[in-house]
């Protein structure tokens, strides 16, 4: 019996697998046959070997396929903006000046705490089209503007409904210790209490979030308390990451990698130390290039040491209100190879096999390989580092999620 019957055959493209056992930067591979069934990619095998399989065909004309992009790090569900606040560090105002004055993530925090579900609902599900529009099928959506119970709830509340309802993959992440809310003010002890013994608990037995991450800098909460929120997260069997060293080198990586975590997330200021720890534990580096150019940072991540222990390096947005006003995974993508020095295939891998190990996806998502996701993108490129080379023009065709063409936010179709 053959047991591609069914099946979808993927004709006449060009196939960037990112299948680190084939030769080649991308895992290129031309005159195959990309097969999928339902929701799977069942086989990439020789174009001569598809002849007489039974199934629909779709002629993709030449253009190039990529797994289909993973935005590893977003905060993308908050009410209001912090333009103006821009504006004001353009004169010269430093964050910490904004953030005695009831700026920084605070503002942000008061808009999102007023905003009901159906506003927030709203204002994230146009964001995330416009994630889709740049071939992204997977992405991360961290709470962390609510920074009590209810507002959290709410915030993971909504990412829920935007899976649910968009057709999008994604992974929820609970960032209730994102900063010391104005109730808990001079007292970050008690709100990590408060996170570990009520917030985590009881979201975790509603479902709504996959990891749990914490800001882990001299601005927010120490190595000491993430240990605290660590190993109430171990309690419950809760992943865990956090952003470490994106001002100083506070050692949070180093804890991180205790502890398994899935990702550790900026690092500008990590420290050698650490390596070795990150190396054996397998956690995954997250750059946010973005945030890095917003900010107007001269301190690069080590990436050539990165490189030389082997710690895989993910890329991605950061996109939020106030370091990282960018949608676009495309332009995180070009950052990372003018601001941090990346190869074109290292950042490929960065926002696809490498961002879906961030995300605990790394066996499901992220190739063009039997057995994973059948999430892929489409473009009208022949080389993979067209899709980040030129922006303004967007080569994307069409998004594949679970096997078939999606257009956001409505039922999927196949086209020819």
């Amino acid at each position: 019996m053959n047991t591609l019957t069914g099946s979808t055959l993927w004709i006449n493209g060009i196939l960037a697998t990112m299948d680190p056992a084939l030769r080649g930067d991308y895992g290129l591979l031309t005159n195959h046959v990309l097969i999928t069934r339902e929701e799977s990619i069942q086989a990439v095998i020789p174009r001569e070997e598809a002849t007489g399989i039974p199934g629909e065909r779709i002629d993709l004309r030449g253009a190039l396929v990529t797994p289909g992009f993973i935005d590893c790090h977003t905060h993308l569900v908050f009410a209001g903006n912090r333009a103006a606040e821009w504006e004001q560090r353009l004169r010269g105002v430093s964050y910490e000046e904004l953030a005695a004055a009831g700026g920084g993530i605070q503002s942000t925090v008061n808009a999102t705490r007023e905003a009901d579900f159906e506003y927030l609902y709203k204002l994230s599900e146009g964001r995330l089209a416009a994630m889709a529009a740049e071939g992204v099928t997977t992405v991360e959506i961290k709470s962390g503007y609510g920074l009590d119970l209810d507002n959290e709830r709410k915030i993971l509340r909504v990412i829920r409904a935007l899976r649910e309802k968009t057709g999008m993959d994604i992974s929820p992440t609970l960032l209730a210790a994102h900063s010391v809310p104005r109730e808990f003010s001079g007292r970050p002890d008690d709100y990590i209490d408060e996170i570990c013994l009520r917030i985590l608990p009881e979201l975790r037995k509603e479902g709504l979030f996959e990891a749990v991450d914490i800001f882990c800098e001299t601005i927010a909460f120490n190595t000491e308390q993430a240990e605290k929120l660590f190993k109430a997260a171990a309690v419950l069997g809760i992943p865990v990451k956090a952003h470490n060293e994106q001002r100083s080198n506070t050692g949070g990586s180093a804890l991180l990698a205790r502890y398994g975590g899935w990702s550790t997330d900026h690092i500008e200021h990590l420290g050698g130390e650490a390596l070795q720890a990150l190396e054996k534990s397998g956690t995954v580096a997250v750059l946010l290039p973005l945030a890095f150019w917003f900010l107007g940072d001269t301190h690069r991540p080590p990436v050539s040491l990165l490189r030389q222990h082997g710690i895989p390096l993910a890329v991605a947005t950061d996109y939020n209100p106030g370091t990282s006003p960018f949608l676009s995974i495309r332009l995180a993508m070009n950052a990372a190879c003018t601001c941090f020095g990346l190869t074109a295939a290292e950042v490929l891998a960065g926002v696809t096999r490498h961002a879906a190990r961030a995300l605990g996806r790394g066996r499901t998502h992220g190739q063009l390989k039997a057995g994973y996701r059948a999430n892929f993108s489409i473009w009208a490129v022949e080389r993979p580092v067209e899709l980040f080379y030129e922006l303004g023009l967007n080569p994307l065709l069409h998004r594949v999620i679970n096997g078939r063409i999606s257009r956001f936010g409505q039922k999927t179709d196949k086209e020819s």
